[in-house]
């Protein structure tokens, strides 16, 4: 599932490409039909994310509120003044990279002739006089009512990737007044929004803390630490378009770098510490790494550096 980082990411595209543009708003596949008639003709005017919901808000009032689930998915495109990734969403592969267009190749471009012809099925498409954007396999796409997308940021935890004042101090608080163990918490989206597996067994690794620790036994400061790597690591992948949670002294470019590709990022075998990582030796200790579920979702951690 796409993690909070690529919808702000998302959010962040919309407001590049298709914010203050009159939308033709229509559904391919149909499922969105209605919808799509409530949105048509209107202007974009910004784009808001709030943990793995994103937020499209239109000159009229409405809000097209969608959340990408397990196989949702926004393709875009346009002309030379289109810029930005093709492809945020689900991840293709393991590493969850973007497929990412930099306009260099403008000249080679042919004339932009509106948006192709859609393939798939497509939930709903957006498309202004400069690119369009196609929707596919989200869990939520619906037409909505300001006081309605109030509605359903009021009913999730604070974002770190907002981190607006207070957040980290009822982001403490929640965690300790429960006796649900911290891996558990770190997935509620009540608590915390956003965090998904990958953040999940890379934040109780770098924090070493033992997942089944009870929330209300963790100190209010190692809450507190907690979110601050949050924070930071999200923010990280808000910037790279990946989750990449080792520093590069772990990589195995030499020296730590250029990366897979000169961009100063690694290759997806040592981009994480512990995530899919099962049956290999800890990066630190050495000791294997291993795999257990907890919430009925799978979780990858060290039994020796994650003892508390």
């Amino acid at each position: 599932m796409p993690e909070g980082h690529s919808v702000h990411r998302l959010a962040r595209q919309f407001g590049d490409v298709l914010a203050g543009e009159r939308l033709a708003v229509s559904s391919p596949q149909g499922r969105f039909a209605q919808g799509a008639t409530l949105l048509d003709g209107y202007t974009l005017t910004g784009a808001v994310a709030h943990g793995k919901h994103l937020f499209l808000d239109f000159e009229h009032g409405l809000v097209l509120h969608v959340h990408l689930g397990l196989y949702g998915a926004w393709d875009f495109g346009g002309d030379a003044t289109f810029r930005g990734a093709s492809s945020i969403g689900a991840p293709r592969k393991v590493g969850e990279r973007e497929v990412y267009d930099d306009g260099e190749a403008d000249t080679l471009m042919p004339a932009y002739a509106g948006p192709p012809a859609p393939v798939g099925a497509v939930r709903v498409r957006l498309a202004s006089g400069h690119g369009w954007a196609d929707l596919r396999g989200a869990t939520t796409c619906e037409a909505i009512t300001e006081a309605e997308a109030a509605a359903v940021v009021a009913r999730l935890g604070p974002d770190p990737l907002r981190n607006l004042p207070g957040d980290r101090d009822g982001f403490v608080a929640g965690m300790l007044a429960r006796r649900t163990p911290v891996a558990a918490l770190l997935m509620d989206q009540k608590l915390i929004a956003g965090v998904g597996n990958v953040y999940r067994a890379e934040l109780l690794f770098r924090q070493r803390l033992d997942p089944w620790l009870p929330g209300a036994a963790l100190p209010a400061e190692a809450a507190r630490l907690l979110w601050d790597d949050t924070v930071a690591m999200m923010s990280d992948g808000v910037r790279d378009g990946r989750i990449v949670t080792t520093p590069p002294r772990y990589w195995s470019a030499p020296d730590g770098g250029p990366g897979e590709s000169g961009g100063g990022l690694p290759a997806p075998g040592d981009a994480h510490f512990v995530y899919r990582r099962q049956g290999l030796d800890c990066r630190d200790c050495g000791t294997t790494i291993a795999l257990t579920e907890l919430g009925a979702r799978k979780l990858y951690w060290c039994p020796a550096c994650q003892q508390g």
